[in-house]
């Protein structure tokens, strides 16, 4: 006695199963409806601060406090070219870019690059400080940067002065204020949205 299987070759069960459920209709029409929000949670952006930028402190603390600011920086003070007690603080420069794909990007950030073809090594920027007195308390700090890319085209290499985008300077300016005020602009605010 011979059983026969009612069995057939070559059909597949799960693919129609598949099907079915593809073609179920959703809660909405079509994909046009669907939104992204790629910002949700995200560190929001600071307004930059004024250069000049206004203080409260007594000329000779707002320097110590400036020396301070630039060593947390790594940045060094050129003691030949900076004249303290006129209120002038130039650093040394400080390379912050090394290699030709960072330094690229690294001078896109902090300055202005106006040729696209130039082929970038190194990276530094330098900074001068000016304090000047409004009167016995109030002091405007000015902080202008010097950026800097050394620049190659084959058989020479030399350094060219960029102009600055001015984050270098508000950079320090926030890392100045948070010291002497102790307000940090870098907290987080709160959406009540």
């Amino acid at each position: 006695m011979a059983v026969y299987v009612n069995a057939q070759k070559g059909i597949d069960t799960q693919t129609q199963k598949i099907k079915d459920e593809a073609n179920k209709t959703t809660s909405r029409p079509s994909d046009v409806s669907r939104s992204f929000d790629w910002g949700k949670g995200k560190t929001p952006d600071h307004v930059r601060l004024t250069n000049p930028y206004k203080l409260n402190a007594r000329r000779d603390v707002l320097i110590e406090n400036i020396r301070e600011a630039l060593k947390e920086r790594r940045l060094v003070v050129d003691e030949q070219s900076s004249r303290l007690s006129d209120g002038i603080i130039v650093t040394q420069p400080l390379v912050f870019g090394k290699g030709p794909v960072i330094a690229q990007s690294e001078l896109r950030r902090y300055g202005i690059l106006e040729f696209a073809d130039t082929a970038w090594s190194r990276a530094q920027y330098s900074l001068t400080i000016e304090v000047q007195s409004i009167d016995g308390i109030q002091n405007n700090v000015s902080v202008i940067a010097k950026v800097e890319g050394r620049s190659g085209n084959g058989l020479t290499s030399e350094w060219v002065t960029v102009r600055s985008s001015g984050l270098a300077e508000d950079e320090f300016l926030l890392k100045l204020v948070a010291l002497v005020t102790g307000q940090s602009f870098d907290a987080p605010t709160v959406d009540n949205e």
